[in-house]
């Protein structure tokens, strides 16, 4: 990696970097707050890295936590590994992450992808989960309903081989950007001149844009396989702890009126829309985000 992908990935800011072993793999995270504080892990979505929670880290642990970003597989400083992008591998990856810092569980905090993956650990590795906000990211079970289904079909192309790591890498990740924009909500502000130019580098570090499509590709090849149909059949188990759901009521990408059935979520469930932001609430509505965080993670707080 050059020493400017290193720069634009390991961002200066009131927080620390490190990398931890977890799952058979190095993972790389960010964090703020006193190391005895309840944990809350953050997991991004694509094309973002560990930097898509910059608005969050600090304010989640000036309320008393201890605010963790990490760098999913293949993303970022993580590792890029040949094989790993299948939920079963994504939720033992975050299992390990939460142990070897040291933590018996956290709250997650999980977009797009990485709200699929957050579902997931919830239900595949239930102990090392205390709660779960869930942000632009229905239940797995949910996506391939018909008020989902333009959340696929945007991500059809991404399952052609090569052409779309192509695509990712070409003018130096200008398709990156685009997507970004796309999905955000008309008008505003994200993603400003920074955000374009992070989120564009960080995929420009071969071979991350292949290991990015590598989730989209398993979640729409697994459909008529053995592993998709057991995956299926896990998720059917119900969610005990907290679920929180946001979603931008500006979303083109995925319905923001999508709800979970009762089934799927035994715990208390809680569903907010953001009014100003489209599918990146975290990013396009900070202030607004991290009241509503606050507000749910209160009410969940392992007792001192």
């Amino acid at each position: 990696m050059s020493p400017a992908g290193v720069v634009d990935l390991l961002v200066d800011g009131p927080w620390s970097h490190s990398l931890i072993a977890a799952n058979g793999a190095r993972f790389h995270v960010a964090e703020c707050g006193a190391t005895d504080d309840p944990l809350v892990l953050f997991l991004h979505g694509f094309p973002e890295f560990w930097w898509a929670w910059r608005h969050q880290l600090p304010v989640v642990a000036a309320a008393g936590y201890r605010a963790v970003a990490m760098d999913l597989r293949g993303y970022g400083a993580s590792d890029k590994t040949p094989r790993g992008y299948d939920p079963y591998t994504a939720a033992a990856d975050v299992s390990g992450v939460i142990r070897s810092l040291g933590a018996t569980d956290a709250v997650l905090v999980g977009h797009g992808w990485g709200g699929f993956v957050g579902w997931s650990a919830a239900v595949l590795t239930p102990r090392q989960v205390r709660g779960l906000a869930a942000v632009s990211a229905p239940h797995p079970l949910l996506l391939t309903r018909s008020g989902q289904l333009k959340a696929l079909t945007r991500s059809a192309f991404f399952q052609l081989p090569v052409l779309p790591e192509r695509r990712l890498l070409a003018q130096d990740g200008i398709h990156i950007e685009r997507l970004l924009r796309a999905w955000a909500a008309p008008g505003g502000a994200f993603p400003d001149a920074e955000a374009s130019r992070r989120y564009r580098a960080a995929l420009q570090v071969w071979p991350a844009p292949h290991c990015a499509l590598e989730y989209h590709r398993w979640f729409a090849r697994s459909r008529l396989r053995p592993d998709g149909r057991r995956y299926s059949a896990r998720m059917r188990a119900p969610i005990t702890v907290p679920v929180l759901q946001v979603h931008g009521a500006q979303d083109p990408a995925v319905s923001p009126t999508a709800t979970t059935p009762p089934d799927l979520v035994t715990g208390p469930l809680r569903h907010e829309v953001i009014t100003p932001a489209g599918h990146f609430p975290h990013e396009e509505a900070p202030d607004l985000f991290n009241s509503l965080i606050l507000d749910w993670s209160t009410g969940i707080r392992r007792p001192a």
